[in-house]
């Protein structure tokens, strides 16, 4: 195979008329050679293809294809930390430039990055998810991610939830201040119906009353962002996705409580220590700067009460937000007060206070405070193993076992007492 110049070369020296054999002396080249590119003509020399080289992500190409068939949302950064579970030793670049070649990436508009001062701001929003705990494999369920993310470190803080209800987004406004020490100077919301009531003609956004109690003590400003305006809450919205696509996909959970013992251990050990590809700085570094310039907690704890009228059933139970909670055996009334506060159930008969319970977490859960049963007191006072006692889900009573014998002696004197 000859150069692209040395062809140009012998259909030059051809249009001089030299001869194929005073071509062939000249160049050098093969007389069969210069005779083929002259009856070619002008036209550009094919090579064959290369051998394609070894890369470090070759070995690992099969398992790329094969998960991101299955979860096409997964992100580069948590297929990153699956290969070097498995021996890859290659950096970031090789996996994305892989992964270009098998997922091409959309078009995306460019955007105007709006950022916050330390301290200034927080973001608030919901998303949903749907789940199948491995303990009710048979039930596919909806649970709600909860997230505040700090405008300036972009610090995460979320939680799984059951439900949207107000005791729910209160209980976890006050777990998430106390878990970053301290609070923003304001909050952003979406127009979720826990926040938002609506919009008056005067008096703008009407938030809710509970929320704005939790506004007042805690020393922060509520803020409903505008509709239609999805880029004022990137900074809460776009983390949403990350979660989804790098913690929540392709795993596996036990429970509500496996969930969320998962989720903030990848906070602490993935999402919060990482570079932020927008701000460039590392989460945590940059949210220690930012601690400093949030508000103080209040020595008080928050205590807002949502009054409830409720009907004891004839189980001696009480509803509250989808779960049911005992009272005792010596209540008389039939109907009863209920204080729902952020973090527990509070219940209240002709106002002297009867039950204190912690909020059950889910739907169609049952607690029963071991002093209000004094039946089941007095056979639990002192629990012999091997009792032949069956839980019963929910409740958390028992029913004792006896044998097939026991209950045809019952029948026997039963049928005796007919006869006489």
């Amino acid at each position: 195979m000859i150069k692209l110049g040395e062809m140009m070369m012998i259909l030059d020296l051809h249009r001089q008329g030299l001869s194929v054999s005073a071509i062939a002396r000249q160049t050098g080249a093969d007389r069969k050679t210069v005779r083929k590119y002259i009856e070619r003509g002008l036209e550009a020399p094919a090579y064959g293809s290369r051998r394609p080289r070894a890369t470090v992500i070759d070995p690992f190409a099969a398992y790329l294809r094969e998960r991101v068939a299955a979860y096409p949302g997964l992100t580069a950064r948590r297929l990153l930390r699956e290969l070097k579970e498995r021996g890859y030793s290659g950096g970031y670049t090789a996996v994305t430039d892989f992964l270009r070649d098998i997922r091409p990436p959309g078009a995306h508009g460019f955007e105007v990055r709006f950022e916050t001062p330390p301290g200034e701001q927080a973001q608030v929003d919901f998303a949903q998810f749907h789940v199948v705990f491995i303990d009710e494999p048979t039930t596919p369920r909806i649970v709600w991610l909860f997230s505040m993310v700090l405008g300036y470190s972009r610090l995460i803080w979320a939680r799984f939830v059951m439900h949207q209800n107000l005791p729910t987004v209160l209980r976890c406004h006050v777990a998430a201040f106390d878990a970053i020490g301290g609070v923003p100077r304001e909050v952003l919301y979406d127009r979720m119906k826990t926040a938002v009531i609506g919009e008056g003609e005067t008096d703008g956004i009407i938030y809710n009353r509970a929320l704005v109690d939790l506004a007042r003590h805690y020393g922060f400003h509520p803020k409903a962002w505008q509709p239609y305006r999805a880029k004022t809450k990137g900074k809460v919205e776009r983390p949403f996705r990350y979660r989804r696509e790098d913690f929540f996909l392709a795993r596996s959970f036990r429970n509500l409580d496996d969930l969320n013992a998962q989720l903030r251990h990848w906070l602490d050990t993935v999402a919060n220590p990482r570079t932020h590809a927008t701000t460039l700085r590392v989460v945590n570094e940059a949210f220690a700067e930012e601690r400093s310039y949030l508000r103080l907690l209040p020595l008080a704890p928050f205590r807002s009460v949502l009054k409830l009228e409720r009907r004891i059933s004839r189980e001696g139970m009480v509803s509250v937000g989808g779960n049911a909670y005992s009272v005792p055996d010596a209540t008389r009334s039939r109907l009863v007060e209920v204080h729902s506060l952020a973090d527990e159930v509070r219940i209240f008969e002709n106002g002297e206070l009867i039950a204190v319970h912690p909020v059950l977490e889910g739907r169609k859960q049952r607690r029963v405070a071991p002093d209000h049963r004094r039946s089941v007191t007095s056979h639990r006072a002192r629990p012999q193993p091997g009792d032949g006692g069956v839980t019963l889900q929910g409740a958390g009573d028992k029913v004792l076992q006896r044998s097939l014998a026991f209950y045809d002696a019952v029948a026997t004197a039963m049928a005796r007492e007919t006869r006489r």
